[in-house]
């Protein structure tokens, strides 16, 4: 049920996104018609059938899935992005960014499907930042000038490893903790600190 209503929410939200993106605005030629394309929304088995008999309507674009083989995650979709490719996003990243806002949250629209990232982890650009997810741990996002300072020091591959936390509000600035240390931003300045 709470996958459900995540994901109905998400339909909404992706279709607002859908409306802005191809132009909702005044048309004054009428010799022209407007054809607004709903975008395909991989959903898992159940969740379709189970939300629309729950509310007696059918969900426009939302397609199931197979049932999800022992190990993979139910939660996955397809979202389109700028250049009118779609990416798909899924399992703990999708549940990350899902957290975030989606696609009309600070993260935006994906760039790439998720990708392998050092000691078996995987990690997931998006326009806004990315969500980086070590092998036995959870999904963090790290964005802006922490991100920065972070692949400059070698990102999950060096000693700073993967986050063990989102970006947190500090007094001045801004904190966001990793495996081997902490990068702080306050008042424009960065610092790391190894453990």
């Amino acid at each position: 049920m709470h996958h459900a209503r995540r994901t109905a929410g998400f339909t909404i939200a992706l279709a607002a996104s859908a409306l802005l993106v191809t132009g909702c605005g005044d048309d004054n030629d009428n010799d022209s018609k407007s054809v607004l394309t709903t975008p395909t929304i991989t959903m898992p088995t159940g969740m379709a059938t189970t939300h629309s008999e729950a509310h007696g309507t059918q969900q426009t674009g939302a397609q199931a899935t197979g049932t999800p083989e022992r190990g993979e995650t139910p939660d996955e979709t397809r979202i389109p992005t700028a250049g009118g490719t779609e990416v798909t996003v899924s399992g703990d990243i999708y549940d990350k960014y899902m957290e975030a806002g989606g696609p009309t949250g600070p993260l935006g629209a994906p760039l790439e499907p998720v990708e392998n990232a050092p000691n078996n982890g995987k990690y997931q650009d998006f326009v806004g930042g990315t969500i980086y997810e070590p092998e036995d741990g959870d999904p963090h996002i790290v964005w802006g000038e922490i991100r920065k300072a972070w692949e400059e020091n070698g990102g999950a591959a060096g000693q700073l490893g993967y986050p063990v936390s989102d970006e947190t509000d500090i007094p001045g600035g801004k904190q966001t903790e990793f495996s081997g240390g902490t990068i702080t931003w306050v008042n424009g300045q960065i610092t790391v600190t190894m453990k």
